[in-house]
């Protein structure tokens, strides 16, 4: 039964309000531990008990992180970077050029550099060199260096592994491992084949850091004092939020510890990142995911691919700066680029039909950049996994995004095993992909036909999850502050989403090209501003902005807007329904 009776909103979806089970836990919990009811029914829906709230609202690190001998060759891995450190031998780091991997190559480099050793630092071109290690680089690497360390990369790079003569190779990663394992020293992965997924949902970051806890531990046990880890955690932070990692169990220690991390302003890259986003509040995993991860990725995007590594790992503020400008640019030339990609894959895919078990669309030129972007912004509309291609050549490079319950990793995986794809991997929400021209439809199409069997054909649009009703008169600044402790919300936790049922707006106004401002109250409570972002790409823009006095169930998440020193409440609005009175 839909929630409020909406069974279809303005922006085409139907409302589904929490079940009578954690209606009643949250109650229940209410009363015995004196917590404000919209907590407990957050903490219930988690699956959080009373007796383990106080414990979940104050999460320790130190009882949450995992024994890193718990990974298979970590203690292996360790010992030879320890061994490497001790021999004054020459390391390079060889990473992805996302956030994770920028990320996890900044960590070793500031440990390193603590330690007073340097390390090189490649990251290969996205569109030259593609996806993870290749032959002529990690050749080329092994001449001149005596370690290797692949991270955020590497699990299913045989050839190029075999390559590296002359050098130990150590891979620490998380992305899905093929039945084989390449030919390294050690291949740290909570993914691989032969782990017991208990910490797959770890990013690459995460799994550095734990190498780097079992480094620290062994030096210990040497009597040598290591570098302090949990200055490290900013960085671990802002690689899970914008790698999409659930932030649950470890992983929500881990943000939670790097946000007040970040708040101390000690990193130079993230400092000067921070103030060319314009970042005047605490940070907050939105942040991360939202204003900080994308500026890092732009590099690597369509950039200078190491320029979001350098800037992470960098301790000059001058240094910074100039390359936190140049990401900006970046980012705002890569935003142009997604928007007529996005138009062009949007109507393609229309085209073909977007109830298939899988959406995708390819286009001459595409930015190979991009894709991976439009992949998850098409998924977002159709509640479809999405792959997006952009053909050069005889060839095509393509990213795609799944949703849940969708192992797309996995089927793409299958895919390059049996020859389709010139090469593929990725993890479950999300893949990377490289495919001859002319094997493109037989390839989706065995990819559609493996996706149909997961059920991935079988979703309607997606519902709007909601956690129950308030009053603008119980919506608080101090309210949003107890609920808050209950995050950091990201993937797979996500923020609560509340409904102000039959409200009237006093004030709307449209902000930029499709953003919407407004003003609601219920004639009896506070007015509550509210921002909507993209509103005008649906029906909700317009409806609200052209109300004519008409009511409406509003829908959306709260958050604290600090401005001129006042903190107010504010709802981030994502969804509306009209209310029909009797």
């Amino acid at each position: 039964m839909s929630y409020l009776d909406v069974e279809r909103s303005l922006s085409g979806r139907r409302w589904v309000g929490p079940g009578i089970e954690i209606d009643r836990a949250g109650e229940a919990m209410a009363q015995e531990t004196g917590l404000p009811r919209p907590l407990c029914q957050t903490l219930a829906r988690r699956g959080v008990s009373a007796a383990e709230a106080d414990a979940f609202l104050a999460p320790q690190l130190r009882d949450l992180l995992p024994d890193p001998r718990s990974l298979k060759d970590m203690e292996k891995a360790a010992a030879r970077f320890l061994a490497a450190l001790k021999a004054k031998e020459r390391i390079a780091i060889f990473a992805d050029y996302d956030v994770d991997g920028g990320s996890s190559a900044a960590l070793l480099i500031w440990w390193l550099r603590d330690m007073g050793h340097p390390a090189t630092l490649y990251v290969p071109d996205r569109i030259d060199e593609g996806y993870g290690p290749n032959e002529p680089a990690m050749e080329a690497l092994a001449k001149d260096h005596d370690l290797i360390l692949c991270v955020d990369c590497g699990t299913v790079s045989h050839g190029p592994v075999a390559a590296a003569t002359g050098a130990d190779v150590v891979i620490l990663d998380h992305h899905l491992g093929g039945e084989t394992l390449p030919p390294a020293l050690a291949v740290v992965n909570p993914n691989r084949q032969d782990e017991s997924g208990d910490l797959a949902h770890l990013c690459a970051a995460g799994v550095v850091f734990l190498m780097l806890v079992e480094a620290n531990r062994q030096l210990r046990e040497a009597k040598i004092k290591g570098p302090d880890l949990m200055s490290l955690l900013d960085l671990v932070a802002l690689a899970t939020v914008a790698d999409v990692a659930p932030l649950i169990g470890v992983n929500r220690a881990l943000v939670r510890q790097g946000l007040k991390v970040m708040a101390r302003r000690a990193r130079p890259g993230i400092v000067a990142l921070s103030d060319v986003s314009r970042m005047d509040t605490a940070p907050a995993s939105y942040h991360l995911g939202f204003l900080l991860g994308p500026r890092v990725n732009a590099g690597g995007r369509i950039g200078q691919a190491d320029l979001g590594a350098r800037l992470l790992s960098t301790d000059n503020m001058h240094e910074a700066k100039a390359m936190a400008e140049r990401l900006d640019m970046l980012n705002t030339e890569r935003r142009d680029i997604e928007t007529s990609v996005r138009a062009a894959a949007m109507a393609q895919a229309e085209e073909r039909g977007l109830d298939a078990p899988l959406v995708w669309a390819a286009g001459e030129g595409w930015h190979p950049g991009v894709v991976g972007i439009v992949a998850s912004r098409i998924k977002e509309a159709t509640n479809r996994p999405v792959v997006v291609i952009g053909l050069d050549g005889d060839e095509g490079k393509g990213s795609g995004r799944s949703i849940s319950g969708v192992d797309l990793g996995a089927s793409v995986q299958k895919l390059a095993a049996e020859g389709l794809l010139i090469k593929g991997g990725g993890h479950k929400m999300a893949a990377g992909l490289s495919v001859a021209r002319d094997q493109l439809e037989p390839a989706m199409a065995r990819l559609s036909e493996l996706l149909a069997k997961q059920g991935a054909g079988n979703a309607g649009p997606a519902d709007l999850k909601l956690d129950g009703m308030l009053m603008p008169g119980a919506a608080t600044v101090a309210l949003i502050e107890q609920i808050e402790a209950a995050g950091p919300f990201g993937a797979s936790a996500a923020a609560p989403r509340y409904v102000f049922a039959d409200m009237a707006i006093k004030f709307a106004k449209r902000v930029g090209d499709s953003h919407l401002k407004i003003s609601f109250t219920d004639g009896m409570g506070p007015r509550i501003d509210a921002i909507c972002f993209g509103a005008f790409d649906t029906d909700l823009g317009p409806r609200l902005l052209e109300h004519n006095g008409m009511r409406f169930h509003l829908a959306g998440r709260l958050e604290i807007n600090e401005w001129g020193g006042r903190r107010q409440v504010q709802l981030r609005l994502e969804d509306a329904a009209e209310a029909h009175r009797p």
